[in-house]
């Protein structure tokens, strides 16, 4: 989704990069590490669980009790308004990404491109700088006499040496990796040079991801996370401005009617510059919030010694653990693009992995602003009971995390199943026709956001026991299931809609995936998880939430059927369905006093600072 990276989050990149679609994966959300600020002495290692989380930025504190409250609160409001600007203003970006070169092969090449320095960096480094790097990070101020400054040049000097060889590699070799990742558009010549000169502008990027994490993760351990909550908003600003250009110079998809085959190579300097430009500004913008901070930026090469060796050895399921993620969504990218690029030969536009990323997109904002929410406040509090050998305490956060996130995330699934239709034809009008196959997408993926949502808590009970090998064999059956699903849906199903199948299919491999997670976790926790409680809560919800998805649903399909599929008619769609679907939920929910609704609000508002 357009080559933005949000470490701050996650998950994540932007809000509409790729390294966002995947912020369900911890070893790849860059983001908090409790850390207890102030001088040397007064500070504390993180807690396991937050290491391996990677929830939207870091939690910091004052030594009065006082000033830790006031400074967690105004910290949380600030990271959360960040991550939700950075998170609009991405989902802006992808609106006009898709009014500039729409979501037929045009994009599929464009979105393999700029996948592919993401996929690289979160498997070359990404993943262990996060979960095992930045804690080095967090010690070394805390025991070394300098602070950590020395460890932290260190760090970034590796990270600048490594993946400055790497990006100059993948550079040269572009053309093997765009091969590797979709060999239908390497079987079309015009196709695999435009897929590859774009390439050459994105694979850079992989540089910038890592100099950004590292300024922002040192930020964070000094007590200053607002630089890598807002930096993404200028990557954003910088790649909006960059596809309204072309827009201005060629015009829109609708009207250019510019596809792979035609695209000038003007237009493809433009995009790609722009999208480089963005990455560079992002990072480089952490510079002056690290030299206020008297950090001085200075080239260590005496690594040995140090630790970081014995660091790097510890990142081997880390590693693991992303490969397994890396090569199901290979699998997925190969299809999708095949998939997308025959059933557009068949006259069928924007079936492919561009409408699959839009819809993705979509469909995981609820998780990211929702579950990552609820799970940053009580994370702190899992961490302390499975320290203290609190089997029961964990168990109940757990159930928590489940009860009260389920309360907002049944019903967006819900709605993304009744309403998603009017929703994608009119975020998406000034894409083409391509519009109505994102909104058949993002229906597909609705219900799996269930379980998608519920795996991100479950996991978390692992992560406070410092257990990364489960996690990891957890992914590895998502990423098996999600591959089959792919497969089969390739093949059992007409190519328009084979990537539709694709989506229901990822739902799917959550779903299999928590449910494994589930029974290894009652069983680390002596064999009870609060099962009933949470089934119980999900049940009324699910009462709650049927009728309401059903009477919305329902009324948009009228309303479409009737009136047609513009802006204008899918406003009115979207709006009466969403009238219908809140306000039979609401109803419900009294009727049947799902308590969490009240919970889920008292916490929301106290995290936007309200």
């Amino acid at each position: 989704m357009g080559g933005s990276f949000d470490a701050g989050r996650y998950g994540g990149a932007d809000s509409a990069g790729h390294f966002d679609e995947w912020m369900d994966q911890p070893t790849i959300q860059l983001g908090q590490y409790p850390y207890q600020g102030g001088s040397k002495g007064t500070t504390s290692a993180p807690n396991s669980a937050s290491q391996a989380d990677g929830v939207e930025g870091a939690s910091y504190a004052n030594n009065d009790g006082a000033g830790r409250a006031q400074s967690l609160l105004k910290s949380s409001a600030l990271m959360a308004a960040g991550t939700i600007v950075s998170r609009l203003t991405g989902f802006v970006r992808t609106l006009v990404m898709a009014a500039a070169i729409g979501v037929g092969t045009l994009g599929d090449s464009y979105q393999v491109a700029n996948v592919l320095p993401t996929m690289i960096y979160v498997l070359v480094g990404g993943g262990a700088l996060n979960a095992v790097f930045i804690p080095q990070l967090v010690r070394a101020m805390k025991d070394d006499d300098d602070g950590g400054e020395a460890y932290a040049n260190r760090l970034m000097t590796l990270v600048i040496v490594l993946l400055g060889a790497i990006t100059v590699l993948c550079v040269l070799g572009a053309p093997y990796l765009v091969h590797t990742l979709s060999p239908d558009i390497a079987s079309d010549p015009r196709r695999m040079a435009i897929t590859v000169a774009f390439a050459r502008y994105c694979l850079p990027t992989i540089f910038f991801m890592g100099v950004h994490v590292v300024m922002g993760q040192i930020l964070n351990a000094r007590g200053r996370f607002g630089a890598m909550m807002w930096t993404p908003v200028l990557n954003n600003v910088i790649v909006i401005t960059t596809f309204g250009a072309f827009i201005w110079a060629f015009g829109g998809v609708s009207t250019s009617g510019v596809t792979a085959h035609n695209i000038s190579s003007q237009g493809v300097r433009l995009l790609g510059i722009g999208t480089l430009l963005g990455l560079a500004v992002q990072a480089l913008s952490m510079v002056p919030y690290l030299r206020e901070t008297g950090f001085r930026i200075r080239l260590r090469f005496d690594w040995r010694g140090h630790g970081l060796g014995k660091a790097a050895g510890l990142a081997r399921w880390t590693f693991l653990f992303v490969l397994a993620n890396q090569l199901g969504m290979i699998v997925v990218t190969q299809l999708a693009t095949k998939a997308g690029a025959i059933a557009e030969s068949q006259h069928h536009e924007g079936t492919g992995i561009t409408a699959y990323n839009y819809a993705l997109l979509l469909w995981q904002m609820p998780q990211a602003i929702i579950t990552v929410s609820v799970m940053t406040a009580i994370l702190p509090r899992i961490s302390r009971a499975a320290h203290d050998n609190d089997s029961s305490a964990v168990r109940d956060d757990i159930s928590y995390g489940l009860r009260t996130s389920a309360v907002a995330i049944v019903p967006c699934a819900f709605a993304f199943l009744s309403i998603g239709m009017p929703l994608s034809t009119l975020l998406y009008a000034s894409s083409g026709p391509g519009a109505e196959n994102i909104g058949y997408m993002l229906m597909a993926f609705g219900l799996g956001l269930i379980p998608f949502s519920a795996q991100y808590v479950v996991l978390r009970g692992f992560y406070a026991y410092e257990d990364t090998r489960t996690p990891f064999y957890n992914t590895v059956i998502v990423a098996v299931v999600n591959a089959v699903m792919a497969g089969l849906s390739f093949w059992l199903l007409p190519a328009r809609w084979a990537v539709v199948g694709m989506a229901a299919g990822y739902g799917l491999a959550y779903a299999v995936g928590v449910g494994a997670a589930w029974r290894r976790l009652r069983q680390r926790l002596g064999g009870d998880l609060d099962g009933s409680r949470v089934s119980r809560t999900y049940t009324r919800l699910f009462v709650a939430c049927v009728p309401a998805a059903g009477i919305s649903g329902a009324t948009s399909f009228v309303i479409l059927n009737s009136l047609g599929s513009s802006a204008v008619d899918s406003f009115l769609a979207l709006t009466v369905g969403t009238v219908a679907l809140l306000g039979v939920f609401v109803a419900m929910a009294k009727v049947m006093r799902i308590e969490e609704v009240k919970t889920l609000t008292g916490m929301l508002r106290a995290r936007l600072g309200r």
